[in-house]
């Protein structure tokens, strides 16, 4: 009795153990990744595009054969543009989802939101956004720009004679770290041109905020001093009426320029734009950019959102982001294939140096060193189809700076990735 009970035990768990092993092996099939983006909230107008397009990226790897022989399996979570939620669902992402890799955050906010999580889970996030710079995380690649790679570059150009030799700046930006730090910087950077204070005005406004009537009614009054620009870091779905007063008020471009570090075609896509024509933005990238790698990839965006039935398929757009998004997903598959492994130190170590042809047309380097990519920088002009004509574009991609020499003590912090803690 007692040896036919040990037999039917010893059969049970091996039976148990296989279920274990089968599981397992199923599990191990794919490569789980995260998508942390909003969809919901003030930020889902900017952000739910990235989630599209990251889903296309990771359509666009599996059907070429996935990573290491695997397929990716994506995770999509909504933290609702709820700044601590963007913490607790990166934590759900990495603890409980076991993702390799997550690509998202749209604010600066939502990022150090989610940053100490990344660093003491050794996480590894993708951030496929312009920012402010004065950050070097080992768990963050920055795909977007630094401030020498947009910020820096707008208002020289703003200040020249072909950008209309603006003396006087009124920066407008929502209220939070990535506005806050880039005026900073520019203040800084204006004072080294001779820009004195009474000749820059700066003014916030909340998240979601929507009534713009007095403020452009200050920039009115403001321009009256002299050869006046606007730089705008206003972020979210506040960019729709603040665009929509300046209409309003007849304020035009030909008298004060507007130059947008967070608006491209995606938030123009809500928007009358023939009141708007001449007014700048700011990036790395455009949809109008002429080359075949682009052309490629906005049809074949269209082409996907049509097939998805994507909201408003017919109209939709590419834009700086979703190209930051899509090079930074297959910078990280290109790694993890390098590295063999999507272990986390491999692939950090995998990424430095890894180039990707992009839809702007440049071929963009992952830095050695300091975890930013080398980009081009254009400035567009809004046309009246709510597309940009590039007005001014560097030659070559530019090194990013993400400590910059405009802020004091700069100069003395190392240029490679350290923890925030």
């Amino acid at each position: 009795m007692k040896r036919r009970s040990l037999l039917k035990a010893f059969t049970l768990s091996a039976s148990v153990a296989a279920m274990g092993l089968t599981w397992t092996v199923q599990a191990a099939e794919t490569i789980k990744v995260g998508i942390l983006h909003s969809l919901s909230g003030t930020m889902a107008i900017s952000e739910t595009s990235l989630k599209d397009m990251a889903l296309m990226t990771i359509d666009e790897i599996n059907k070429a054969g996935g990573v290491n022989g695997k397929q990716l399996e994506p995770v999509v979570v909504d933290p609702a543009s709820n700044w601590p939620l963007f913490a607790e669902k990166g934590r759900q992402l990495l603890t409980q989802d076991k993702v390799a890799v997550v690509f998202g955050c749209w604010t600066s906010v939502s990022r150090k939101s989610v940053l100490p999580v990344f660093e003491e889970l050794n996480g590894l996030l993708f951030y496929p956004v312009q920012y402010e710079g004065e950050e070097m995380s080992p768990n963050v690649f920055y795909t977007g720009a630094a401030p020498n790679q947009q910020a820096i570059p707008a208002v020289e150009y703003l200040m020249s004679e072909d950008g209309g030799a603006a003396k006087r700046f009124f920066l407008l930006g929502t209220d939070y770290v990535y506005p806050r730090t880039t005026n900073k910087i520019l203040r800084a950077f204006l004072h080294s041109k001779g820009v004195a204070d009474k000749d820059i005005e700066e003014v916030y406004t909340p998240f979601g905020h929507s009534d713009y009537q007095t403020i452009v009614a200050n920039i009115k009054k403001f321009a009256a001093g002299g050869k006046t620009a606007v730089i705008s870091t206003v972020n979210g779905d506040s960019n729709v009426p603040f665009y929509k007063e300046l209409a309003n008020q007849g304020l035009e471009a030909t008298e004060v320029p507007v130059v947008a570090f967070s608006v491209g075609e995606e938030e123009l896509r809500g928007i009358d734009t023939k009141p708007l024509v001449g007014n700048l933005a700011a990036w790395n990238y455009f949809e109008s950019v002429e080359n075949d790698v682009n052309k490629k990839f906005v049809a074949d965006w269209k082409a996907y959102a049509k097939a998805h039935n994507l909201p408003n398929a017919d109209t939709v757009v590419t834009n700086d982001p979703m190209e930051a998004t899509y090079v930074g997903i297959h910078m990280w598959a290109q790694a993890a294939e390098k590295a063999k492994s999507t272990d986390v130190d491999k692939v950090r170590e995998a990424m430095a140096g890894q180039t990707f042809k992009a839809p702007s047309g440049f071929t963009l380097t992952m830095d050695k060193t300091n975890h930013h990519l080398h980009k081009p920088v254009m400035i567009g002009e809004i046309q009246d189809n709510g597309q940009f004509n590039v007005v001014w574009q560097t030659k070559e991609p530019i090194r990013a700076q993400p400590w910059s020499p405009y802020i004091p003590g700069n100069d003395k912090k190392p240029d490679h990735p350290v923890k925030s803690n």
